[in-house]
């Protein structure tokens, strides 16, 4: 057999997958595993049917399997055990050569990883794939950054096995330097943890504010997907409600509600308050999956406090069509706030991130993919420096259309004591946004009269700060400040 165009290691799930999407695109691929067994049980399981997927049992025999430059693929657990692997990897290892890592790494790591293994001579790339089990075998959305010098080396490779647009677009681009494209894929899952909220507070509207049972709620959310909600996670929503367990029961009611997380949207969260960055949306579906993991206390709390003694008395076909109105609402603020972070970080790192192509990768193969992401390329195509998706006129459009939907829908929820955290909170962004005036004048004043944190006057020029002696009795000596 000759060489292999690329390596992987780490045969879990989504290392498989990856493997038998490049065998199928008719590249060579040379396979590792720290434990043996799972490179010998996928050589003669999955790949077996192959000719193009080679094993080996260890790391110098794996490397030697590559064609130059080599080009080794790690699809390991992030953290300590992608820096123990290269480790390994480079004493096999020349000028030129490849190193991917392909999971779920904090962006900062990958900015080291960049600048070290570039100072040994060896390119690396840290790429953000993103699509689950079904994507990395039949087509994931990938969001590759690092040093550039490698794009040349991969890209046909990742662009082939990449999902495709309607209209054929490998969802699939160069990223930007360092660190870009794992920062790229960490909003890309704040926002799917953001989506993921959003929805989930539609179905407890539903189900336990306006009463609808399961059948009624697989029918809406069928009904919502054939719209401009048109997406993956409300058509896994849809047939989530329907699925019924031995017993008949609809299961997701089975499921304990307690939220897991692997920690991407705290990161956004994280990344977000450092940069200064209002991404509130994000912010709360972080916590409330930390709310719901108090399982506990909050069974111990609803035995000892109670809400509002209300019932829904309103239309429900009008509730069910103002809730698609709200659910897009929120939707497209969670889209402009990630937008508006990335903006940020680009700025901060030096990054020249081009929007309307991550939009485009995001359209095809990943968990947020949605037809909605056409409308945000052709936003940022149309203008490259959109200073926020909601000054679109598209968007702006929608967003002026659809308030009094999310208005009433979230009145609902507060007079029937249904907390809807994510969809009250893209109200009050969009209501801070669109207000000329905010009252951080009165904050701004309470932190100069206890701390001496000055203040900017609205008759004088920026960058003058004032000291008011508030009380008379202290002094004229000010505290530094700074911009959040």
């Amino acid at each position: 057999m000759s060489k292999a165009d690329i390596g992987l290691i780490g045969l879990a799930v989504m290392g498989q997958n990856l493997v038998l999407n490049m065998a199928d695109h008719g590249y060579t691929v040379a396979v590792y595993n720290r434990t043996t067994k799972k490179m010998t049980d996928f050589i003669h399981g999955p790949a077996k049917e192959f000719g193009n997927i080679i094993g080996a049992e260890t790391i110098e025999e794996f490397v030697s399997q590559l064609k130059s430059p080599r080009r080794v693929m790690l699809m390991v657990k992030a953290g300590p055990v992608v820096d123990s692997f290269i480790e390994k990897l480079l004493p096999h290892l020349e000028e030129g050569d490849i190193i991917i890592d392909g999971g779920n790494s904090h962006f900062p790591d990958s900015n080291r990883r960049t600048k070290d293994l570039g100072e040994k001579g060896i390119l690396f790339i840290g790429t953000g794939v993103s699509g689950g089990e079904e994507g990395a075998r039949f087509g994931p959305s990938i969001m590759p950054g690092g040093n550039k010098k490698a794009w040349p080396h991969i890209k046909n490779i990742f662009q082939d096995i990449s999902a495709k647009t309607d209209s054929g677009e490998a969802c699939c681009d160069w990223v930007g330097n360092d660190g870009a494209g794992h920062y790229v894929k960490m909003v890309h899952n704040g926002i799917e943890y953001g989506d993921m909220q959003l929805i989930t507070e539609a179905y407890q509207l539903l189900k336990e504010g306006a009463g609808f049972n399961h059948d009624e709620m697989h029918t809406i959310f069928a009904d919502y997907n054939k719209g401009p909600l048109d997406s993956y996670l409300i058509e896994i929503t849809r047939d989530i409600l329907a699925y019924r367990d031995e017993e008949g029961h609809p299961l997701v009611e089975m499921i304990l509600d307690t939220a897991g997380q692997k920690g991407t949207g705290k990161w956004t969260g994280i990344s977000a308050l450092d940069l200064g960055m209002p991404v509130t949306l994000i912010g709360e579906s972080v916590f409330a999956r930390c709310l719901s993991a108090l399982k506990d206390e909050r069974v111990a709390a609803s035995k000892k406090i109670s809400g509002p003694d209300e019932t829904f008395s309103g239309d429900k076909s009008a509730f069910v069509k103002d809730l698609e109105q709200a659910l897009l609402f929120s939707k497209i603020i969670s889209y402009a706030q990630g937008f508006m972070l990335m903006r940020e970080a680009a700025k901060e790192n030096k990054w020249v991130l081009n929007y309307g192509a991550i939009a485009m990768m995001w359209r095809g193969g990943c968990i947020i993919r949605s037809v909605f992401l056409g409308k945000i390329k052709e936003a940022y195509d149309k203008n490259p420096d959109l200073s926020n998706l909601i000054m679109d006129d598209y968007f702006r459009d929608i967003l002026q259309n659809a308030q009094s939907s999310l208005r009433k829908v979230i009145s609902t929820a507060i007079t029937l004591g249904i907390p809807v955290p994510t969809l009250s909170t893209a109200l009050a962004f969009f209501d801070g946004y669109r207000s000329e005036r905010l009252p951080a004048n009165l904050l701004q004043a309470q932190r100069d009269y206890f701390g001496a944190h000055t203040y900017e006057r609205l008759d004088r020029p920026r960058g003058q700060f004032f000291h008011t002696n508030w009380t008379g009795t202290g002094g004229d000596v000010s505290s530094s400040t700074y911009e959040a």
